[in-house]
């Protein structure tokens, strides 16, 4: 089914200053300068121990074997993503709902030869995806969206699996997950990967408050997500607490060459327990 570009119901409001902000940003962003490591492009973070003899060896190669090793944990971290997809078969189709440059989805049509749709509220990154599905030769199978994933206007029931990496703190929790429920068949698997606001300890910490001023989001209290999906008939089936695993990227970034000075921000929201790293997979029922 040929799906055509969707121009209505897109950015307002917050999403509007989003999009704005990715194309005033799109040569700069940290996402771009480790993307070039292998030409695969990720808008997220990283997870896993990194290698600490990157911060050795000669002076001249430094900066860049500490982006390779970005890189590395940055694409770890989407693999474990779709690790959670449950089973998928070519014939299946999968939705990357705030799909960035594309990362997580090629990654997805890869392992699972599927089609691929992504969407994103900046016309800039869906561009530069379809191009870059064009270079990677898989224009047709992996295909993005100029679309607002609140309102998608895809079918009922269109997709296996829908997931979203790092996105869910743009957007009205309740509205996004009627959405995914919307698209999902009754089985069919929902996964996100997300920062979210500790409210086990009350009010938002300051460096929380940062992080959001910092990306223009909102980072929401982990409950929400629980009363979110529920309300929207998405049963979790795994909760995975990645925190401890998500560190260390951090840790490595405060000394890389593409650090922008929110490092200490997350590094003090982790350690201090205000902010958490989850994976939720969850199914429709």
């Amino acid at each position: 089914m040929d799906i055509p570009r969707q121009e209505q119901s897109l950015p307002v409001g917050r999403h509007r200053d989003l999009a704005a902000w990715w194309h005033a940003r799109r040569a700069s962003h940290t996402g771009v300068a480790l993307g070039e490591v292998g030409d695969l492009y990720h808008h997220h973070y990283g997870l896993g121990t990194y290698d600490p003899s990157v911060l050795d060896g000669p002076p001249e190669t430094r900066d860049d074997r500490i982006v390779d090793e970005l890189h590395r944990l940055e694409t770890a971290q989407a693999m474990a993503l779709l690790d959670r997809l449950g089973d998928v078969t070519p014939e299946d189709r999968l939705l990357d709902a705030g799909s960035g440059r594309g990362g997580t989805s090629f990654l997805a049509h890869e392992r699972f030869a599927c089609r691929v749709d992504g969407v994103s509220v900046s016309d800039h990154q869906v561009d530069f995806s379809n191009n870059q599905a064009r270079e990677r030769g898989c224009r047709g199978k992996v295909c993005f969206h100029y679309r607002n994933m609140l309102d998608t206007g895809f079918p009922d029931g269109f997709y296996r699996a829908v997931w979203t990496n790092e996105t869910t703190m743009y957007v009205d929790l309740p509205a996004l997950f009627r959405e995914f429920a919307r698209l999902l068949p009754l089985g069919g698997r929902y996964v996100c990967v997300t920062g979210c606001a500790n409210d086990a300890l009350g009010r938002r910490s300051a460096a929380v408050s940062r992080i959001d001023r910092h990306y223009i989001c909102g980072v929401h209290p982990r409950s929400d997500y629980f009363q979110a999906l529920a309300a929207s008939g998405l049963a979790p089936i795994e909760v995975v607490d990645l925190t401890d695993r998500a560190v260390p990227y951090w840790e490595l970034r405060a000394q890389s060459p593409v650090r922008t000075g929110i490092e200490e921000a997350f590094l003090t929201a982790y350690g201090e327990g205000s902010f958490q790293y989850l994976l939720i997979a969850a199914d429709r029922v």
